[in-house]
């Protein structure tokens, strides 16, 4: 296992044996677990990422990958297969994962950034715009 692996897997460890809650740099940011299908595997694969949960419900991820100069894995397997798994706390559900673009992505992603401050170092780190996600829960 890579150390990304291994650093994702304790987070994912921790999340699911606390009903959603996790330390160290994830302490105090609402975080959800994203499972996607592998756009070429087919695999699943499991993330843990900072959440914005919205009050429909809606809850918006960020494919920052710390900065890194591509989109995550898991990005690109969502726009191929846009129907994902959310755990949020002790709730697992179905959604649709939908990118969110133009004045309504930069609003979204500027209140990340005022939320966690790594999002600013994030962005100032790549020179790609950082995806949003629209995570919408299916059948209500």
């Amino acid at each position: 296992m890579s150390d990304t692996n291994s650093f994702n897997q304790a987070i994912i460890d921790e999340f699911r044996a606390n009903e959603g809650k996790v330390g160290g740099g994830f302490a105090g940011v609402p975080v959800v677990l994203l499972s996607t299908k592998g756009a070429k595997s087919g695999k699943t694969r499991v993330n843990p990422l900072a959440g914005q949960p919205q009050d429909d419900g809606t809850i918006y991820v960020f494919a920052s990958a710390a900065g890194s100069p591509k989109h995550p894995d898991w990005y690109h397997n969502l726009v191929a297969n846009p129907e994902v798994e959310v755990e949020l706390g002790a709730d697992k559900y179905t959604a649709t994962a939908t990118p969110v673009t133009g004045a309504k992505r930069d609003e979204i992603y500027n209140r990340q950034k005022e939320a966690v401050a790594a999002f600013a170092d994030y962005e100032q780190k790549t020179a790609r715009l950082i995806p949003v996600v629209a995570l919408t829960r299916k059948g209500g």
